[in-house]
């Protein structure tokens, strides 16, 4: 019986493996060394909009998060509600102006790259503009957002985006980074900060064991 009261106890994180918002949540909960559920959420099938999940999360994204009384879904909210409750291993520098630069890094991400190529809008391109439309849709909001990161970046990217240690800027641009790689075919030698931060990651268990290929839901 302890060992169901621990389960019971354990976060749960209600996740797509191809999404980059569950992505980052993941890396997060890696580095932090937090024990989680996996919930999968399979949103070809709309299992999103199921009335359950609807109850959790009710614009019906990934991901959503359970940490006992705790319900949070967006991304940047639940990492940073893991931030402050759970500080080891920090996501965020002390320095007051590296920490602008990482929200500023990650709300490029979040608000003006990847909510323009989720799975949403790209059936509304394919459906209204047309079905060879979306990868060229992707590719110039990637790279527009890639620019600007490029350029913040340059002056305070160490091994990773804002230094050498591992904050919240890496924890969204290493999804988006996958993304425009394996997705939307963006030539990453045009931005070569990140492509360096980039090729970083890949020694990162933390980022590695959250790469979508390896989740429970993956298909190929």
């Amino acid at each position: 019986m302890a060992g169901s009261g621990e389960e019971s106890k354990k976060m749960k994180l209600y996740s797509y493996w191809r999404s980059s918002c569950a992505f980052r949540v993941r890396i997060a909960l890696n580095l932090k060394g937090l024990e989680y559920e996996y919930k999968a959420v399979d949103l070809l099938k709309g299992e999103q909009t199921d009335p359950e999940y609807l109850k959790l999360n009710p614009l019906g994204y990934v991901p959503t998060l359970v940490d006992g009384d705790a319900v949070i879904a967006d991304s940047f909210a639940i990492i940073m509600y893991l931030e402050e409750k759970y500080p080891l291993q920090a996501l965020l520098p002390q320095d007051c102006q590296e920490k602008a630069i990482n929200y500023q890094a990650a709300n490029i991400v979040s608000a003006n790259i990847q909510s323009l190529q989720n799975l949403v809008i790209l059936k509304y391109i394919q459906e209204k503009v047309g079905p060879n439309e979306t990868t060229p849709w992707a590719q110039s909001h990637i790279t527009k957002g890639f620019e600007a990161l490029e350029k913040l970046l340059k002056d305070y990217a160490g091994k990773y985006a804002t230094g050498d240690e591992v904050y919240m800027a890496d924890l969204f641009l290493a999804p988006q980074i996958y993304a425009a790689i394996n997705r939307f075919e963006v030539d990453m030698n045009q931005f070569p900060t990140l492509l360096r931060v980039y090729k970083a990651y890949q020694e990162l268990p933390a980022f590695q064991d959250a790469m979508p290929e390896k989740q429970p839901d993956a298909t190929s």
